[in-house]
Protein backbone atom coordinates (compact mmCIF):
# COMPACT_ATOMS: atom_id res chain seq x y z
CA UNK A 1 0.00 0.00 0.00
CA UNK A 2 0.96 3.31 -1.02
CA UNK A 3 2.02 5.97 1.75
CA UNK A 4 -0.59 8.16 2.82
CA UNK A 5 -1.47 11.44 5.25
CA UNK A 6 -4.59 12.56 6.56
CA UNK A 7 -4.73 15.60 8.95
CA UNK A 8 -7.56 16.93 11.17
CA UNK A 9 -7.69 19.77 13.74
CA UNK A 10 -8.64 19.02 17.28
CA UNK A 11 -8.09 22.38 18.75
CA UNK A 12 -4.82 24.07 18.18
CA UNK A 13 -3.05 20.45 18.00
CA UNK A 14 -2.57 18.98 14.29
CA UNK A 15 -3.75 15.12 14.25
CA UNK A 16 -1.78 13.53 11.09
CA UNK A 17 -2.44 9.89 10.50
CA UNK A 18 -0.13 7.93 8.51
CA UNK A 19 -1.44 4.52 6.41
CA UNK A 20 1.20 2.53 4.63
CA UNK A 21 5.16 1.90 3.94
CA UNK A 22 6.65 4.29 5.21
CA UNK A 23 9.70 3.76 2.70
CA UNK A 24 12.00 5.73 0.51
CA UNK A 25 9.89 4.30 -1.97
CA UNK A 26 6.48 4.91 -0.79
CA UNK A 27 6.96 7.87 1.23
CA UNK A 28 9.32 9.86 -0.44
CA UNK A 29 9.56 13.23 1.84
CA UNK A 30 5.17 13.12 1.96
CA UNK A 31 5.57 14.13 6.35
CA UNK A 32 8.56 16.21 6.26
CA UNK A 33 7.10 18.57 3.49
CA UNK A 34 3.53 18.66 5.29
CA UNK A 35 5.40 19.61 8.42
CA UNK A 36 7.55 22.31 6.53
CA UNK A 37 4.07 23.80 5.09
CA UNK A 38 1.99 23.23 8.54
CA UNK A 39 5.14 24.98 10.86
CA UNK A 40 5.53 27.48 7.92
CA UNK A 41 1.82 28.77 8.42
CA UNK A 42 1.86 28.73 12.34
CA UNK A 43 0.59 25.44 13.66
CA UNK A 44 3.13 24.34 16.43
CA UNK A 45 1.75 20.96 18.18
CA UNK A 46 1.45 17.39 15.97
CA UNK A 47 0.16 14.50 17.03
CA UNK A 48 1.38 11.87 14.80
CA UNK A 49 -0.44 8.07 14.58
CA UNK A 50 1.40 5.43 13.16
CA UNK A 51 -1.27 2.42 13.58
CA UNK A 52 -1.69 1.89 10.33
CA UNK A 53 1.67 2.16 9.40
CA UNK A 54 3.17 -1.44 9.22
CA UNK A 55 6.47 -1.29 7.74
CA UNK A 56 9.20 1.50 8.36
CA UNK A 57 12.47 1.49 6.70
CA UNK A 58 15.93 3.28 7.73
CA UNK A 59 14.29 5.86 5.11
CA UNK A 60 11.37 6.07 7.13
CA UNK A 61 13.26 6.38 10.30
CA UNK A 62 15.12 9.45 8.93
CA UNK A 63 12.10 11.05 7.73
CA UNK A 64 10.54 10.97 11.28
CA UNK A 65 13.71 12.71 12.47
CA UNK A 66 13.99 15.27 10.00
CA UNK A 67 10.31 15.96 10.34
CA UNK A 68 11.50 16.26 14.34
CA UNK A 69 13.81 18.55 14.02
CA UNK A 70 11.39 20.54 11.39
CA UNK A 71 9.36 21.04 14.46
CA UNK A 72 11.53 21.67 17.48
CA UNK A 73 13.22 24.45 15.15
CA UNK A 74 9.85 26.35 14.41
CA UNK A 75 9.38 25.73 18.78
CA UNK A 76 7.14 23.24 18.37
CA UNK A 77 6.35 19.64 19.33
CA UNK A 78 4.49 16.04 18.57
CA UNK A 79 4.35 13.21 19.71
CA UNK A 80 4.00 9.69 18.16
CA UNK A 81 0.58 8.10 19.45
CA UNK A 82 -0.64 4.51 18.07
CA UNK A 83 2.38 2.98 17.18
CA UNK A 84 2.08 -0.28 15.23
CA UNK A 85 3.92 -2.81 17.10
CA UNK A 86 6.52 -3.66 14.37
CA UNK A 87 7.45 0.07 13.91
CA UNK A 88 7.47 0.22 18.07
CA UNK A 89 10.03 -2.22 17.98
CA UNK A 90 12.18 -0.88 14.94
CA UNK A 91 11.92 2.27 17.36
CA UNK A 92 13.28 0.56 20.11
CA UNK A 93 15.82 -1.23 18.75
CA UNK A 94 17.02 1.82 16.95
CA UNK A 95 16.64 3.84 20.75
CA UNK A 96 14.27 6.16 19.23
CA UNK A 97 11.24 5.22 21.84
CA UNK A 98 13.72 7.49 23.95
CA UNK A 99 13.59 9.93 21.43
CA UNK A 100 10.16 10.75 20.77
CA UNK A 101 7.26 10.64 22.96
CA UNK A 102 5.27 8.12 22.29
CA UNK A 103 1.55 7.79 23.87
CA UNK A 104 -0.93 4.52 23.41
CA UNK A 105 -4.02 6.44 22.37
CA UNK A 106 -4.73 10.11 20.75
CA UNK A 107 -6.50 11.14 24.14
CA UNK A 108 -3.68 10.85 25.90
CA UNK A 109 -1.56 12.52 23.49
CA UNK A 110 -3.68 15.37 23.57
CA UNK A 111 -3.78 15.62 27.02
CA UNK A 112 -0.04 15.76 27.19
CA UNK A 113 -0.37 19.40 25.19
CA UNK A 114 -3.08 20.01 27.31
CA UNK A 115 -6.07 20.21 24.87
CA UNK A 116 -8.71 17.83 25.44
CA UNK A 117 -10.34 15.91 22.62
Amino acid sequence: MAFEIRTRAVGSVVVIEAVGRFTATDARTKLRDLVHVLTNSGTRRFVLHLERVEFIDSSGIGELLRSHFVIRQAAGDWKLARVHPKVMEVLRISHLDTVFEIHTGEEEALRAFGSTP
